[in-house]
């Protein structure tokens, strides 16, 4: 037996093993790399989208993405994409949630300077198909009722579905979902009222 040989062989493939395990490594690295640039200008790209689908055409002048802060929710941080107009800050646009029949309904909705809601637009959700997905706008236009409605329109006590005394339409067989947007923007509408002059650069 030729043990030098052997010795050679032996050593020969945890080198090979970890050539490739080195090159898989960085072929990964680099994948990820170009790929996660693509990922974050994607993901951008949808959100300035969203936010123009939220506020009336010619709303705002300046772009919302570059223009936020930061706020404080029961410990969540929540960021406000400020609207403005030259150079005044004249809405705001940000995200809410409540949890759904199947999981949180993630909403993004814009508010003017006076706590009027401009637009409410859904982000996520996993709601029953044919029934509670009637809360996208692709499939009704129940959400659009939320348009000029405020804390004061309705009054905060009608701020709910038919079915518990309120003003908004529920769905047949899906009640839960409506009940939870409309709880969504009621609290995001709450939000807004107590965090206003900061919202606004006012204080």
């Amino acid at each position: 037996m030729n043990f030098s040989s052997c010795r050679e062989k032996v050593a020969y493939q945890p080198i090979l093993l970890g050539t490739f395990a080195l090159l898989a490594s960085g072929a990964l690295a680099w994948v990820s790399q170009a790929t996660g640039d693509a990922i974050i200008a994607a993901e951008a790209s949808d959100l300035r989208s969203s936010l123009s689908d939220v506020l009336p055409q010619g709303f705002a002048d300046n772009d919302l993405l570059g223009d936020t802060l930061t706020i404080d929710r029961d410990g969540q941080a929540v960021t406000i994409y400020r609207a403005r107009q030259h150079g005044k800050v004249k809405g705001a646009v940000f995200k809410v949630a409540e949890r759904g029949y199947a999981a949180d309904i993630q909403l993004l909705m814009a508010l003017d300077a006076d706590g009027t809601t401009l637009g409410v637009r859904v982000l996520k959700h996993a709601e029953t198909p044919g029934l509670g997905d009637k809360i996208d706008v692709a499939k009704s236009p129940w959400i659009e009722d939320f348009v000029g409605k405020s804390l004061g329109k309705p009054p905060p006590e009608q701020w709910a579905v038919k079915k518990d005394g309120g003003v908004f339409d529920q769905f047949a067989g899906a009640t839960i979902t409506p009940r939870a947007v409309v709880k969504a923007v009621k609290g995001g509408l709450a939000f807004f009222g107590a965090h206003r002059e900061e919202i606004l650069g006012e204080k």
